[in-house]
């Protein structure tokens, strides 16, 4: 395999620079160049992230010319991983929802410079937006960024009423009327007796896919992906929702903080403050259906087996570039390690999930 990644070059002047470290934590963005291969591009960039642009390896997002758009894209973020060891996380779990039939943002590594000085290894990501329906034919459709612990699908948080039934939600794409689609939503999910639930919650929720997004989410174990760290999209043909995981960082064994996360610390159903996994699952014949796809899950695709190759083949690819990151390259033999850490927290966390599938009897 080629141990070849693109280079990004930003082009920025000092007072733009500037101007940006004076915004470090808004959303201001400075125009700018961005040069890759031979084209240039004009571009607008920002920092991205909450806690993340404290860092000393901050990320960003990117607005390309909209008469110029960077592969089909307007927008794309640059995620600087910094506190994951490995790097390779966030590309891993974004393309393990792929496997598992979840929409999910294309990601690569890139090597990123700011007038011409190396920043590092950076994850490129994907922007969710109507721009994403397209490249993959899909509906044009609403799209929801959920941005924080409100967006639980519940009317409460913390036993608190919360503002609004949007609490928690950014419109990345979509109209003012889309807004009434998902408070309509929300409350269908908290007002609908038990009864009724299947039926009713089966008009506006693919239930097989979120299924599948719910299996991922377990089987990685990103504990905030439950109540932010998605994205919501409304399928205008089958008018249904659908669930896409986005920035998940911490997983596969650590936390955002980079440090280990216990196997056991999500529970089989996910975390407990997702209103809509916990009332999807007190339905006996909706948990039979995920019980079902997890176990089909833990034996064909959350195994060392399954990902062994697509572990070492990320770590490899990048690793040549680590070794010139200067935010990482004093950290390689940590780098080295990852892999195991991986696998350890497969194996580890695959006995758990199959230990506690009684619970879903």
């Amino acid at each position: 395999m080629s141990n070849s990644i693109p280079s990004y070059f930003l082009i920025i002047e000092g007072d733009d620079l500037d101007t940006l470290r004076e915004n470090l934590l808004y959303d201001e963005s400075v125009p700018a160049k961005l040069r890759v291969g031979n084209t240039l591009h004009q571009i607008d960039i920002s920092y991205r992230g909450s806690y993340t642009r404290k860092f000393r390896k901050r990320s960003y997002t990117i607005d390309f010319d909209d008469k110029k758009k960077f592969n089909g894209a307007r927008k794309i973020h640059l995620n600087a991983e910094y506190r994951d060891p490995s790097l390779i996380r966030n590309k891993l779990s974004l393309d393990f929802f792929q496997d598992l039939g979840v929409l999910s943002p294309n990601t690569q590594h890139i090597n990123f410079y700011r007038n011409d000085e190396l920043k590092g290894v950076y994850l490129q990501l994907e922007s969710v937006d109507d721009l994403f329906l397209k490249k993959r034919k899909l509906p044009i459709g609403p799209i929801y960024y959920a941005e924080n612990n409100d967006a639980n699908f519940s009317l409460t948080r913390d036993d608190k009423p919360k503002k609004s039934r949007l609490s928690g939600y950014h419109k990345a794409f979509g109209t003012p009327s889309d807004d009434d689609l998902v408070r309509e939503f929300i409350t269908i999910i908290n007002t609908t007796p038990p009864s009724e639930f299947t039926d009713v919650i089966s008009q506006y929720l693919h239930l097989e896919k979120f299924f599948s997004w719910q299996v991922g989410a377990v089987c990685t174990m990103n504990n905030d992906g439950f109540t932010h760290n998605y994205s919501l999209y409304r399928n205008s043909e089958t008018s249904k929702f659908e669930i896409l995981p986005w920035d998940y960082d911490a997983t596969w064994g650590r936390k955002v903080s980079g440090g280990i996360m216990d196997h056991t610390y999500v529970p089989i159903g996910g975390k407990a403050g997702n209103k809509l996994c916990y009332l999807l699952l007190e339905i006996p014949e909706l948990r039979k259906i995920y019980k079902e796809k997890l176990e089909e899950i833990l034996e064909t695709k959350f195994t060392v087996d399954y990902m062994e190759d697509k572990v070492l083949s990320l770590h490899q690819s990048i690793r040549p570039h680590l070794l010139l990151d200067p935010y990482k390259k004093n950290k390689i033999d940590i780098f080295d390690r990852e892999p195991d850490v991986i696998f350890q927290f497969i194996r580890s966390r695959n006995d758990f999930l199959k230990n506690q599938l009684k619970l879903l009897v």
